[in-house]
Order: C-alpha cells, then structure tokens, then sequence
C-alpha cells in the first residue's frame, strides 16, 4: 500500500424503521328508521360476519348508539364504509358507518 491510499471502512447496512399503519374502527350508529334485518343483512354482505355476530353487533348499536364493527387500516375502513352506506342509499335507508383513528 501506498501513502496516498485511503482504507475503506465497509458501511453498516441500516434498515429503514417502518412504522406500522395507523388502524380506523368503523363505527355503527343506530337510527330509528333502518330495519334490523336490513342492518344484520349489510354486516354480513359488506363485513363478512355471521348471522349471529351481525345480531350482536346491530343490537349494541341499538342499545347503546353506536358500535365498533371492525378495526382495520384506513383505506380498508373507507372502503367498507361507502358500501355499506352505498347499499343503504339504495334502498332508502339512512344508515350511518364512520371510519374514525383508533386511539
């Protein structure tokens, strides 16, 4: 080796930190006008559940206003949101999801 040559250290290798994505609930509001079947029909068409799990879900709302249906990254939930509520808007019902930031 010369003078003027210059050792070279190897670089470490650094993996960027992926932050995981923020997850949104959608939530279920009770209304006085949309029928109970029709509600169970939507979570099981739009959400996938059971027939029992889609009762469970529609009476909590009933009971208490609102209910979480699902929890899920955002783009998902906004998806899930408009066609459930798009599927009501047809048939005349005012039913009402929001996606909202999981604290």
């Amino acid at each position: 080796m010369s003078d003027n040559d210059v050792a070279l250290k190897p670089k470490t290798k650094s993996k960027p930190k992926l932050d995981r994505p923020k997850l949104y609930k959608v939530i279920l509001f009770n209304d006085d006008y949309t029928p109970r079947e029709f509600v169970v029909m939507i979570l099981k068409a739009v959400f996938h559940m059971s027939e029992e799990t889609g009762y469970r879900v529609m009476m909590t709302a009933h009971k208490l206003g609102s209910s979480v249906v699902v929890v899920c990254a955002k783009d998902i939930a906004e998806t899930k949101v408009k066609e459930a509520m798009d599927y009501a808007k047809d048939a005349g019902f005012p039913l009402m999801l929001t996606a909202e930031p999981e604290e």
